[in-house]
């Protein structure tokens, strides 16, 4: 029953984050826009792992986020963490399978 480490933050802040923008409107109102871009700029300010934190403040400042529809915020968080992936040396991931991966599944149904 230990805190997360930095390994165990980072999986599950991603997991939270893709898919949340999984699920965001196609078409979002201006209030979700505003709400999605609040919780995406309190990263850098909250994030309990100061160097996460000002990592990701800096590649958002270099790459505002895209808050015009799920897609947009699906591909725009996907090349972030893609960019986090190469800086920890790990393998980048496709991200035209952003929704098989956070919302749709496997075609094999194998999630259902």
């Amino acid at each position: 029953n230990c805190p997360p480490d930095v390994e165990q933050l980072g999986r599950a802040t991603w997991t939270f984050l893709h898919t949340t923008a999984a699920y965001y409107p196609e078409k979002p109102t201006p209030t979700q826009r505003a709400n999605m871009l609040m919780l995406l700029r309190s990263l850098p300010i909250l994030y309990p792992c100061k160097w996460c934190a000002d990592d990701f403040g800096q590649d958002i400042e270099k790459h505002a986020p895209d808050v015009s529809g799920r897609v947009a915020l699906s591909r725009w968080l996907c090349e972030r963490h893609n960019e986090v992936n190469s800086k920890l040396g790990k393998e980048e991931f496709d991200c035209a399978k952003v929704d098989e991966r956070w919302k749709d599944g496997p075609p094999d149904g194998s999630c259902n």
